[in-house]
């Protein structure tokens, strides 16, 4: 298991609530005679930096609960209401305990009748909270991988440039403006990427990337694939082809309208930053050539220089917080 520790952004409560006797759950919090000697609904909390709730494959309604836990020190709040009316804390690896531990008064034999998860922070924090937890505890047979469109332009792109003051600078333009369609892939551990070039971008050229991805990590029993929500990511053609039997493809899509959290959207600015800014190509094929070799081929080889500027250092942005220019 990988286990790359990330700082996640969402917040996550985990409430128990539970008939135990008091004594039993809390030993050495000192409460009255009158609640050791009760037995009690007692309500357990504890928090974490992220939680994670899934559905358990083939039983409706029943679902997992993983919260990772900082330490086994880390403190479990416990309180009762009437007639004890007492309150506490425990240690993680007490609370714990009383799954195993012996009696009738332990989560053993009584297992406790709630579990609440609370996570804060909207879509954008939520998506950044699953990945990390991914992330977290990815084995080493899986891979995450980021996957996108992009259609650049045989045109030239003038851009801010380094050239001594006095002298003017000016780019040839081309003659035409013909496009090519990108559908690509990155690893943003490795740098390496699949890069299809397709007539269309589309359910067909989707399935391309895919089939691509799992050709070029044959070893990974599973490849996450995180993608936006363009109509043919969603296709049925598409939801076929994952459906088929030993497919390693696992998809995860972005929140609608958040292209910042797709680090492969960044590939592309710096493919214009050194493809296309500046430069002029005669023709279309030698555009195409010069652009997908960039990506085939000088970003994997090179990626130590460009894992910078290709990061998932994500981070909620709220149109609220900006004066929109009209």
């Amino acid at each position: 298991m990988r286990h790359r520790t990330r700082t996640a952004l969402a917040a996550a409560v985990l409430a128990v609530a539970a008939p135990v006797a008091l004594a039993h759950a809390a030993p050495s919090t000192g409460q009255t005679a009158h609640a050791k000697q009760s037995k009690a609904s007692v309500l357990f909390v504890t928090e974490g930096p992220i939680a994670q709730m899934a559905p358990v494959e083939g039983q409706a309604g029943t679902y997992t609960f993983t919260m990772p836990i900082r330490t086994a020190k880390q403190p479990v709040i416990w309180f009762t209401d009437r007639p004890a009316r007492d309150a506490g804390t425990l240690s993680m690896r007490n609370f714990v305990g009383l799954w195993s531990a012996k009696g009738t008064d332990t989560f053993a034999t009584d297992p406790p009748n709630v579990a609440i998860v609370y996570t804060s922070g909207g879509k954008q924090k939520t998506f950044i909270a699953g990945y990390e937890n991914l992330l977290n505890w990815l084995p080493d047979n899986e891979n995450v991988v980021f996957i996108d469109a992009v259609h650049p332009t045989h045109a030239a792109r003038p851009a801010g440039c380094w050239a001594p003051k006095a002298e003017k600078l000016a780019v040839e333009q081309t003659s035409g403006r013909q496009r090519i369609n990108i559908h690509g892939a990155i690893d943003l551990e490795t740098g390496q990427t699949r890069m299809i070039e397709a007539i269309t971008v589309d359910a067909a050229s989707t399935i391309r990337v895919l089939e691509s991805i799992e050709l070029a990590w044959p070893l990974m029993v599973l490849i996450h694939v995180y993608l936006d929500n363009a109509r043919y990511h969603h296709a049925r053609l598409v939801r076929d082809w994952l459906a088929r039997p030993g497919c390693r493809i696992k998809l995860h899509f972005i929140p609608a309208y958040c292209p910042h959290l797709n680090p492969i959207e960044r590939l592309w600015g710096v493919m214009h930053r050194n493809v296309t800014h500046n430069k002029t190509y005669a023709t279309c094929a030698e555009f195409a050539d010069a652009t997908l070799g960039f990506l085939r081929e000088k970003v994997p080889r090179n990626w130590s220089l460009f894992r910078s500027s290709v990061t998932d250092n994500f981070r909620v942005i709220n149109p609220k917080d900006f004066r929109v220019m009209k």
